[in-house]
This record gives structure tokens, C-alpha cells and sequence, in this order.
């Protein structure tokens, strides 16, 4: 149970961290003249929209891991993990050759004060963008957790979201009042790469470490 929530918690907050879910929010914010309640309202929005994507696709790999956990105890213990490891090989690999392929949004150039309307509808487009763009990285881990059953499941769904949007909201505010927040560059160009390390070490603690 704690391996669940704390594998869940590091997999979330690097993926809070990517540039590319908050950095686009900060730059259309100033560029639109948003307020900061209507820029935070907007990274609320589409924080939800891109973590309900990844929540519903991850609860669906999640009981496939539930129902073969049920009738084959090795599951639990080897294939789960070895899924996890197998993922983050992948990841390594991608990272090595220079894939960069994970984006969610565009920026939106203007340089005029934007009205209510404008602002929903640039919402709106960036909402469906982050719905139709889910993360993969958790996914994965959502199988693991479907073998401990519901409980798992529910963690990672509840720990996603709520580190997911809080560790947004934190970095697009302190973005606005201009304050630096971190050196993004390393995390952004091997994102994968840090995904695929942490994947392979929660793997191994799967499969040989018992919580």
C-alpha cells in the first residue's frame, strides 16, 4: 500500500513538473492580460481535463491488472513489475535517441486584452488538447496497482490528480509574479529519461520488496 502511494507520488509530481503543462498557461496568461484568479481558473480547468483523460484510461488498465491478479498470484508479483521495468527500458531508449513527442499545449499568440469570450474559448481549446493528450508515464503503474484491487486503484487516481493540479497551480503562480521557479531545461529535455528511471526502480521494488 505505501509502495502504491509513494510510486504514484513521484511519478505525479515529475509529471506536474514538465514545463509543457504549466509553462504555455504563464506565457498565454501574460500575452492574453489575464488576471491571475482567470489564469489559475484556467490552469484548474485544464489540469482536470488532462488528468481525467489519464484517470480513465488508467482505471480500465487497472482492473485488467485487478482481474488477472485475481486468478494468478505471479501477476501480482512478476508480470506487473516486469511491465513497469519493461516501460522504463523503453523510455531510456526513447530518451536516448532524442524523442520529444510528449506536448499538450500551443502557444496563442495576441497582444490584446482578451474578453470573457476569448478566454473561454482559448479554454476551451486548450482543455480538449490536454483531454486528448494523456500521459503514459502513470499508466503503467495503474496496472501494479489494480493487483492490490479498488484501493490501489482509487490511490494513484487521487494522488495523480491532486499532486498533478496543486503542483501546477504552485509553479503558474509563481511564474506570474515572476518568480523563477526552477531550472527546467534538464527535466525538459530527458523527461522521458527520468520517467524510465523511476519506472525500472519502482519495478524492482515490486518485485523483489515487499511494503
Amino acid at each position: 500500500m505505501y509502495q502504491i502511494f509513494a510510486g504514484s507520488f513521484v511519478l505525479s509530481l515529475i509529471h506536474a513538473l514538465i514545463p509543457n503543462h504549466w509553462l504555455p498557461l504563464i506565457a498565454i496568461g501574460k500575452t492574453e492580460n489575464w488576471s491571475k484568479e482567470r489564469t489559475l481558473w484556467a490552469t484548474v480547468i485544464t489540469g482536470v481535463a488532462h488528468t481525467l483523460s489519464t484517470i480513465i484510461i488508467g482505471v480500465i488498465i487497472g482492473l485488467v491488472g485487478y482481474k488477472l491478479a485475481d486468478n494468478y498470484e505471479f501477476v501480482s508479483s512478476k508480470v506487473a513489475p516486469a511491465i513497469l521495468i519493461g516501460l522504463g527500458l523503453i523510455y531510456l531508449l526513447m530518451d536516448r535517441k532524442g524523442s520529444h513527442a510528449h506536448a499538450h499545449h500551443e502557444s496563442v499568440k495576441g497582444k490584446e486584452k482578451t474578453g470573457k469570450s476569448t478566454w473561454i474559448a482559448i479554454l476551451i481549446s486548450l482543455s480538449i488538447a490536454m483531454f486528448l493528450t494523456p500521459c503514459i508515464e502513470i499508466e503503467a503503474y495503474y496496472f501494479q496497482a489494480g493487483t492490490i484491487g479498488w484501493i490501489g486503484i482509487f490511490i494513484v487516481s487521487a494522488v495523480y490528480l491532486i499532486i498533478t493540479l496543486l503542483v501546477m497551480l504552485i509553479l503558474v503562480y509563481l511564474g506570474m509574479k515572476g518568480i523563477s521557479t526552477f531550472n527546467s531545461h534538464f527535466l525538459e529535455h530527458h523527461e522521458k529519461g527520468v520517467t524510465g528511471m523511476v519506472l525500472i526502480t519502482l519495478g524492482l521494488l515490486a518485485m523483489f520488496v515487499k511494503f
